[in-house]
């Protein structure tokens, strides 16, 4: 085994000359590129939630909820942590993807997949009297976001709701 020599202790002036070599170090190092993440990633403002900054989080956090998981389902055989399980893995793969290519597969984002991605309809379809074809939750260009009191607007089914009368509670005698 080889001895190893114990260095001799620094003095203050030389910290300070070492910690300015490094602060210029690091001035002159070139921001990264990020040739791996799909340019469209690598454009968003980071206070987008599908940012790379917020997704890479994303994918820390359920990685490591999914590393409990795993350690959990070693000893038990319960269906639902391992449902639970293999929705998070899904989802963890889903984000790799994403960072990857650009292109967002699950129908929820989030860190806990707590928000529902929207859809937008490009290129509407026309019906056979030539009136555009619209789904509930959608966003069109034309219209905005379409929501059920549009639909029920369009086609004619729509009712007004009457506000339901409450039933008082009588109290017991006793």
């Amino acid at each position: 085994m080889a001895y190893k020599k114990k260095r001799k202790p620094l003095t203050e002036k030389q910290k300070e000359e070492r910690r300015k070599n490094l602060a210029a170090a690091r001035e002159m190092k070139t921001p990264p590129k990020y040739v791996s993440v799909a340019p469209n990633v690598r454009e968003l403002p980071d206070d987008n939630p599908l940012s790379l900054v917020n997704t890479r989080k994303h994918i820390k956090t359920n990685k490591d909820e999914r590393a409990r998981l795993r350690k959990i389902l070693r000893t038990s055989n319960d269906r639902k942590v391992q449902d639970l399980y293999n929705r998070i893995d899904n989802y963890v793969q889903n984000m790799e993807y994403y960072v990857r290519n650009g292109i967002w597969l699950d129908l929820f984002y989030g860190e806990n997949q707590e928000n529902r991605i929207g859809f937008r309809c490009l290129t509407p379809a026309y019906d056979s009297n030539g009136n555009v074809k619209r789904s509930v939750g959608v966003w069109y260009s034309d219209t905005g976001l379409y929501t059920k009191e549009m639909y029920e607007t369009d086609t004619g089914t729509y009712k007004p709701v009457k506000p339901k009368r409450r039933k008082k509670k009588r109290k017991l005698l006793t």
